[in-house]
């Protein structure tokens, strides 16, 4: 047991990557980046737009600006050491900075499952319950949601990176990955790690599963209610704010649960890195976007903080 320790924390691990070294790989590692730049520009945009504005200073836009907060952060986690694994040539990463982008990982998806049932609870309220959205939905209880939030995300990603990160890995060190992900990872472990799975999926059906269930089930009393106005105007409005939040919650929701949920057999590299653009790269910068585009209430902020910018100019 002791050599299998000292194997364990001996050698870095090698991060194969997604990208092969040649003129595609670099065109794809360009077009990673602008996605980058858009995402990191977008939700820095929309956090300073929903700051600025007192007209968003709600609860739904509190949530939104931590949604955008924890797009920022997951997506600086991933691509900056996978560009710089590709421009450099080499492709490893310290056994403690692959626990360290574990931890962040985790924590990010976690994190951002519950602000996600937040947010859908919040439309909920507004809806369905709008004389009680004062009570239910006040400063304090949004405090106290998104810091739950956090806090939840923290301690579960805790306990599973001082799991796998203590497992024996004493062959192979070359994760088929372009980060460091929980399933990539197990597949090089020694021994039987079936038991811990069960624990895995049961943290999946906790923070995947049952919000994403929750989530359609607000939104489906949401769409009953909307169904039953009489004014046609906010249906309108409620259907546009509701479409952006259920368009967000399948492209994030969607490759998590068939990437967290599945068996180890099943995994396949190629799947997993598929799933992995899918909510790591693709949906930090297409929440910006859904939510601005497709919002008056942002696009209306956005062109009052233009206004001002330009007024200060003259």
């Amino acid at each position: 047991m002791w050599k299998e320790k000292n194997q364990t924390f001996a050698r870095d691990f090698i991060l194969l990557g997604l990208l092969d070294p040649n003129q595609y790989g670099l065109l794809f590692l360009t077009l990673i980046l602008i996605i980058f730049m858009v995402a990191i520009m977008g939700n820095i945009v929309l956090i300073l737009l929903i700051c600025l504005d007192i007209q968003l200073h709600t609860p739904m836009y509190f949530f939104l600006s931590h949604l955008s907060f924890t797009d920022i952060l997951h997506i600086s986690n991933i691509v900056p050491k996978m560009a710089s694994n590709f421009i450099s040539g080499r492709k490893s990463i310290t056994f403690a900075g692959c626990g360290f982008q574990i931890f962040l990982s985790v924590m990010f998806v976690c994190a951002q499952c519950l602000i996600l049932v937040a947010m859908s609870y919040d439309r909920y309220v507004a809806i369905c319950h709008p004389l009680h959205y004062p009570i239910l939905m006040n400063l304090r209880i949004s405090v106290f949601v998104s810091a739950s939030c956090w806090i939840g995300g923290a301690i579960n990603s805790a306990i599973h990176v001082l799991y796998v990160m203590f497992l024996p890995y004493c062959g192979t060190r070359v994760i088929d990955h372009f980060f460091c992900e929980i399933p990539a990872l197990l597949k090089l472990s020694c021994i039987d790690t079936s038991q811990y799975e069960g624990g895995l999926h049961v943290s999946a059906i906790l923070f995947l599963l049952i919000p994403f269930c929750i989530i359609l089930a607000s939104y489906g009393q949401i769409l009953h209610t909307v169904l039953h106005m009489k004014s046609k105007e906010a249906q309108k409005k409620a259907f546009s704010t509701c479409s952006s939040h259920l368009a967000v919650v399948v492209i994030f929701y969607g490759p998590s649960i068939f990437t967290y949920l599945r068996p180890k057999s099943y995994h396949t590299p190629g799947q997993d890195k598929v799933l992995a653009i899918a909510y790591t790269i693709v949906t930090p910068m297409f929440n910006p976007i859904i939510y601005s585009l497709r919002n008056k209430d942002v696009l209306c902020a956005m062109k009052k903080v233009l206004g001002k910018t330009l007024m200060q100019k003259k």
